[in-house]
This record gives structure tokens, sequence and C-alpha cells, in this order.
């Protein structure tokens, strides 16, 4: 882990954080999509896992992923432009992923904007793989790539 800082379940309140880090981080030219009330409403979710980075009372990251039977689903991952660079979202990713793996889940899908290439990097790095390019994914205006990665083969 990275010292000084905790990962672990979002609580309620920590909602309005998250979907102001989300505007700001990841939908900025989309519209507001992940607003507090629905960032609350997957806090509460029985198959969705928010997990947050604290530094103290500070949240620096976030991840929102959905299980479903067989395969999982990242909706949504951030980390603070201070923060980055420093392994914090890898770990986000792994806290996520075993989360995963101990409910038997196998393979993790993801979507990113196409023009992301810091982002799709990233999730490269991680063992993710671009497996389709699909037009107008945001807003019906910009591309999206989506990603995947097998658990189970990387266990």
């Amino acid at each position: 882990m990275i010292r000084g800082i905790d990962i672990g379940l979002a609580h309620p309140d920590d909602a309005p954080r998250i979907a102001r880090m989300s505007r700001d981080l990841i939908e900025h030219g989309l519209g507001w999509r992940w607003t507090p009330a629905r960032v609350l409403r997957l806090v509460r979710d029985d198959s969705t896992n928010v997990a947050v980075a604290r530094e103290g009372t500070r949240i620096e990251g976030f991840g929102i992923m959905r299980y479903r039977d067989e395969d999982a689903h990242l909706m949504l991952l951030a980390v603070d432009a201070r923060r980055r660079r420093g392994g914090l979202g890898r770990a986000l990713m792994e806290w996520l992923e075993e989360t995963a793996l101990a409910a038997g889940i196998g393979v993790v899908r993801l979507e990113a904007r196409a023009s992301n290439h810091p982002a799709r990097a990233f999730y490269r790095r991680l063992g993710y793989v671009e497996a389709m390019h699909v037009r107008g994914m945001y807003a019906h205006d910009e591309d999206g790539i989506r990603l995947a990665k097998d658990l189970w083969a990387c266990a």
C-alpha cells in the first residue's frame, strides 16, 4: 500500500466529493451525469463497491465497480491531479480487483475515451486489453474504447 493512504468503502457523506471529482476529473466536456444523488445510490447498492483512497479525512481518489454474476464493470476511476503517478490509481484497481476475485468474478470490463491516451496506457500497464472501439460512446460525440482483463488468468 501507499504510506498514509487507506483504501476502503465510501460512506454516504462521501458522495458529494466523489461526484465533484467525477465532474472535474472525468466528465469534463460531457455534462455532469455522476451527481451526488447518483453516487449515493451506488454507495448504498449491494452489487456495487465505491472504494475511496483517503489520506486522513481527504479523499484522494475513488473507484466505482459494479459486480454481476460472472464479470464486473469499472464504472469510474479518478485520482486527484496532485496525487497522480504515485501508485494510487494502481492501488485502487488492485483493491477492486481483489474484491472481484474474492466474489468469484473472473473478468473486469471498463471504458475509456479514445482520446484519453494516458488512461488507456494506464489500463494496459495493469493488464487490460483494448477489445473494441465504439464510435460516439460519450455524449454521442466522442469515441470510446472498451477494455477487459481476465483476472483468473492473471491470478
